[in-house]
């Protein structure tokens, strides 16, 4: 008889399509019950690792477990998506993902680790920064139509600079040059500083790059302000207008969000996408974004699936379009 009831009881669970044993993890009500790991794409001191910190302060403020920061910079984000993509879906390893990990390298790679749909389970947007287009005085363009109209009279002869082949800021620059039909050269370097430092040296002609990075060279007229590249106006920078005032349609938006691995429980996504709704709810954490050139921009789970799909699509007809490649 109780072989019986455990033969039953075994083919209930295998017509639900449930596992036998199921993994473990911390139930929603009571998560966590031990320190949290949050992995980091980037080095250290970073604009996508101050967001970190601040965030990892808060859910350890609302959680009472210690929110362990784990930096693994390299490989354009590679490395460390593909070690979450890897990690048990229980909860205790958290990804600080962004637009270029998880929808850029897609576009631009061949073949990655990871696959930024199926290995990852979205819990929550975080925020949204800008690019500032701005300009060497030399060049003589304070606005986007301006710019265009010398790429056009010299092809092939203005060169842009960005942090490193295959990021956002060399997106936008692509992006630039097709929709207006313009052909202007692109310059990698290892970082968003040195390339900030030859376009004051007047090296070369035109960045993309955060407000962090430019807006004191703007302030003190070392460089040329042009444009903001999201599609409305920047609430710290009122008076700039967007690229999409002169080219309609265009818009970059770099932006940053919590993952757990796939395969994690929804209620657990639940209950980390409510908390951390709660912690962007915080006045000082808010300023301090706004201070650094972003706005806060939670939401739900489905909502950033959805971001991360339209932009993946996005950078891959680009990068089809302009024959864009990374080894």
């Amino acid at each position: 008889m109780r072989f019986n009831f455990l033969l039953f009881l075994i083919a209930m669970v295998l017509a639900a399509g449930q596992p036998l044993f199921a993994q473990t993890s911390a139930a929603p009500d009571t998560y966590p019950t031990k320190a949290v790991r949050l992995i980091v794409p980037y080095a250290p001191g970073g604009p996508t690792d101050i967001l970190s910190r601040l965030v990892a302060k808060g859910l350890s403020e609302r959680w009472k477990q210690q929110i362990v920061v784990d930096n693994r910079a390299g490989a354009n984000g590679v490395i460390a998506a593909e070690l979450v993509a890897r990690a048990t879906p229980d909860g205790y390893t958290l990804f600080l993902g962004n637009s270029g990990v998880l929808t850029s390298n897609p576009a631009l790679y061949a073949k990655l680790p990871y696959d930024a749909v199926r290995d990852y389970a979205p819990v929550s947007l975080i925020a949204a920064a800008p690019l500032l287009l701005v300009a060497h005085p030399s060049l003589g363009a304070s606005t986007v139509p301006q710019l265009v109209n010398i790429a056009r009279e010299r092809p092939g002869q203005l060169i842009f600079a960005s942090g490193g082949a295959g990021g956002v800021a060399h997106l936008a620059g692509e992006l630039l040059n097709s929709m207006t039909g313009i052909k202007t050269i692109h310059v990698a370097y290892k970082g968003a500083a040195p390339a900030i430092g030859d376009l004051l040296a007047g090296q070369v002609s035109f960045n993309f790059t955060s407000t962090v990075t430019a807006l004191q060279h703007v302030k003190s007229g070392r460089l040329l302000g042009v444009a903001v590249t999201t599609a409305q106006r920047a609430a710290s920078l009122p008076d700039l207008p967007t690229i999409a005032e002169s080219v309609p349609g265009y818009e970059v938006t770099p932006w940053y969000g919590i993952l757990l691995p796939a395969g994690a429980r929804p209620a657990l996504v639940g209950r980390i996408n409510q908390d951390i709704a709660a912690v962007l709810k915080d006045k000082s954490l808010e300023a301090r974004i706004i201070a650094d050139g972003g706005i806060v921009a939670a939401g739900s789970p489905e909502s950033f699936r959805k971001l991360i799909l339209n932009d993946m699509a996005k950078w891959r007809q680009l990068a089809k379009s302009a024959n864009l490649k990374l080894d």
